[in-house]
C-alpha cells in the first residue's frame, strides 16, 4: 500500500504567539488569523519487505532505519518524524518527507509536515482518528520534540487551508471560516524569503515565561495582539484594504515590543525597501528573528514590490492561496 499526502503551510496575519496555551486564557476574546498558501508539506509512505522503519528527509538530507519500538520513539536523526510513526504503530514501511518551504520560515512548515505525516500515518495505521484527535496527535508530539509550548493555529490551515480565524477560548478553540475575498486579498500580498531562519520554539518560550511571570509590558503586548487580530476581522471581511494594512502595521509593532530579538538590520531594510517600493505594510511571518516577510501591497505595486525585495537580497516565494488543507491519497 502506497500513500501520499500534502498540507498547506500558512501566513499568519494576526494574533500570533496568543495562541500558545494557556496564554490566550488570560485575553479573552483572543484569536488568530491566518491564510493557508500552496507552498506544501509532503509525506510519502511505501512498504518495506521487513518490519523496520526507515525515515527519510528529502530537505536535510538525513535519514535512518530502526526497528518499530523504543528506540524509533527516541532517536534524535528525525525526531518528529520517529515519534509520529511510534504513536501510529508504524512497521514494515518507508516514510520519505519533503517540503515546498525554506527551513526556518517561519510559515508552519514544520506543522504542515506534521499534519501531512499525520494523514498519511492515520491512513495507513486504519486508525480513523477524526479531525479533532489529529490535531491533538499532531500537537502533542511536536511539543515533546521541541520540548516547549505549541502554538495551537498552525495546525488548522493545515489541515482545512483557507483563510480562517482560531477563536481561543476556555474548553474549545474553534476554527472559523472567513468570508474575505480571496482573490483581492492574493493580489495585495508579496512573501520572500529574507535569509536568516529563525527559531520560533526559543522566542516564543522566553515569552511565555516573561507572561507567566507578569511582565507588565509582555502583557499590554497581548492585549494589543488581541486587539489588533479583532479590528484586521473586521477589515478582511469587509474588504477594506486600507484598515487591513493598518491592522497588519500594528501587529508587526506589536510583535517587536515582544522581543528584542524579534526583528534584525536585515529584516529592518527590507521592509523599508518594500515601504519605498510602495508597500503600504510588510511585517515578519512566525515567530520572528528571521524567516519570511509578507508585505501588503496595492495590486499595481506588486511588482514594484517584489522587485525591490529581490534587490534587497530576499528570495521571492511565489505562491496562491490554497483552498485545500490536508489531501491524502
Amino acid at each position: 500500500m502506497h500513500i501520499t499526502a500534502s498540507a498547506p503551510t500558512r501566513i499568519d496575519l494576526a494574533g500570533g504567539t496568543i495562541d500558545i496555551w494557556p496564554l490566550y486564557l488570560f485575553h479573552p476574546g483572543a484569536q488568530t488569523l491566518n491564510v493557508a498558501i500552496s507552498l506544501r508539506a509532503h509525506a510519502r509512505i511505501t512498504p518495506r519487505s521487513d518490519d523496520l522503519v526507515a525515515l527519510i528527509s528529502e530537505d536535510t538530507a538525513l535519514q535512518v532505519t530502526l526497528p518499530p519500538d523504543t528506540r524509533l520513539r527516541d532517536d534524535r536523526t528525525l525526531p518528529l518524524l520517529g515519534r509520529l510513526a511510534h504513536h501510529f504503530g508504524a512497521r514494515g514501511l518507508t516514510l520519505t518527507t519533503r517540503g515546498e518551504s525554506p527551513a526556518g520560515a517561519g510559515i508552519a512548515g514544520s506543522s504542515a509536515l506534521n499534519i501531512a505525516v499525520c494523514g498519511a500515518l492515520n491512513a495507513w495505521s486504519g486508525r480513523g482518528l477524526d479531525e479533532t484527535a489529529l490535531l491533538g496527535v499532531a500537537r502533542d508530539i511536536e511539543a515533546q520534540v521541541i520540548a516547549v509550548p505549541t502554538g495551537l493555529q498552525d495546525y488548522r490551515p493545515a489541515l482545512y487551508g483557507g483563510v480562517s480565524a482560531v477563536e481561543l477560548s476556555p474548553g474549545a478553540t474553534p476554527r472559523i471560516a472567513l468570508q474575505v475575498d480571496i482573490e483581492a486579498l492574493q493580489s495585495r500580498l508579496v512573501l520572500c524569503y529574507t535569509g536568516e531562519p529563525r527559531n520560533s520554539g526559543t522566542n516564543n518560550w522566553d515569552i511565555t515565561k516573561r507572561h507567566i511571570d507578569g511582565d507588565a509590558e509582555i502583557l499590554g503586548c497581548f492585549e494589543a495582539i488581541r486587539d489588533t487580530a479583532l479590528t484586521m476581522r473586521t477589515a478582511l471581511e469587509a474588504s477594506d484594504w486600507a484598515a487591513v494594512a493598518s491592522a497588519l502595521t500594528a501587529e508587526w509593532s506589536n510583535r517587536r515590543r515582544l522581543s528584542p530579538g524579534v526583528s534584525t538590520p536585515a529584516i529592518d531594510r527590507l521592509i523599508a525597501s518594500a515601504v519605498a517600493a510602495g508597500a503600504h505594510a510588510a511585517k515578519v511571518c512566525g515567530a520572528g528573528g528571521g524567516g519570511c516577510l509578507v508585505a501588503m501591497v496595492p495590486p499595481d505595486r506588486h511588482e514594484a514590490v517584489s522587485t525591490a525585495l529581490a534587490i534587497g537580497g530576499a528570495r521571492l516565494l511565489p505562491f496562491s492561496i490554497e483552498r485545500e488543507g490536508l489531501r491524502v491519497g
